[in-house]
């Protein structure tokens, strides 16, 4: 009998495929555990690498627009300055990020900080008192997929910025047809705006992560300041959002291909993960242990 998940990307493909159900635990998780992130009127700083943060840039984005307060994502080794009365929000899947580490030992005398994490036993979990646990969601695969987007869900729902069929669309994420034949795609583009400018990013870290592809990510009113010249035949040009006129008009005289997502943003965030799954498979990668990464990165030089 073969051992399913030894197959490559077993692993991967099992963990992004359980991200409805995530989902729907991070929207039941008590009143007292999303108390712990910012509330109405408080200053916040996200705090992540890579993938962390891009999560917290959208949901700074959301924050800003929400007008629940001023809200702003740092990468730990680019923070220059950090205000006296701002929250510090920490995300780090595997508690051990040295980075994020580094930024709470400098500022836990001083500063409110919360930390999302997904695993308790760590040096992050035992540096900070102020937990929201994300354990269901945790990962073993190498490459982020439900833990960060069940990260995304929690920040949403704790500023009422989930629209109901957010879980319904990540079921429909995983049956749709990917927006082209991986075979006939050789450079990805994704586009967002705002919020889903860091969903953009994301998605394209995935596909790099997993596949070694050729990925770009901009927000929509950006590209044709210079990247559409990259594009052609063989371009998937994807937009987490509603496709602005101009911009479909530019892309399509390209020869690329024009993907803009009906789903909630999130949810096609699901699709993406599905196709550098896919992207890996024809390139004879495994995505569940992409080449020079590990969960973390646990040293800063």
């Amino acid at each position: 009998m073969t051992d399913t998940a030894a197959l490559p990307g077993a692993i991967t493909t099992a963990e992004l495929t359980s991200q409805p159900e995530m989902w729907r635990q991070a929207l039941s998780l008590p009143s007292d555990v999303l108390g712990l992130l910012p509330q109405a009127g408080e200053k916040v700083l996200v705090v992540g690498c890579g993938t962390s943060y891009y999560i917290g840039d959208s949901y700074a984005y959301l924050r800003n627009d929400a007008g629940v307060g001023r809200t702003r994502a740092a990468i730990p080794t680019e923070l220059n300055w950090v205000d006296d009365d701002e929250h510090i929000v920490v995300i780090s899947r595997s508690g051990t990020t040295a980075d994020v580490i580094d930024i709470v030992e400098r500022y836990q005398s001083t500063h409110r900080i919360t930390a999302i994490i997904g695993d308790l036993d760590t040096p992050l979990g035992e540096l900070v008192p102020r937990r929201v646990h994300l354990g269901f969601a945790d990962e073993k695969s190498i490459v982020q997929t439900r833990f960060a987007s069940t990260v995304l869900t929690t920040l949403r729902a704790s500023i009422g910025a989930v629209p109901d069929s957010l879980v319904d669309d990540a079921v429909a994420a995983l049956a749709a047809d990917l927006p082209m034949d991986p075979a006939d795609v050789r450079h990805v583009v994704f586009l967002g705006h705002r919020w889903t400018s860091g969903i953009a990013q994301e998605a394209a870290l995935k596909i790099r992560e997993s596949a070694g592809f050729w990925t770009e990510a901009y927000p929509v009113w950006e590209y044709q300041h210079g990247p559409i010249s990259c594009a052609g035949p063989g371009s998937l040009v994807w937009v987490l959002g509603e496709v602005p006129d101009s911009v479909a008009a530019d892309v399509l005289e390209t020869g690329a291909t024009l993907h803009g997502a009906t789903l909630d943003p999130q949810a096609s965030l699901v699709m993406a993960h599905r196709l550098a799954v896919a992207l890996a498979a024809l390139r004879g990668r495994n995505p569940d242990t992409p080449p020079f990464l590990n969960r973390s990165v646990l040293s800063v030089d």
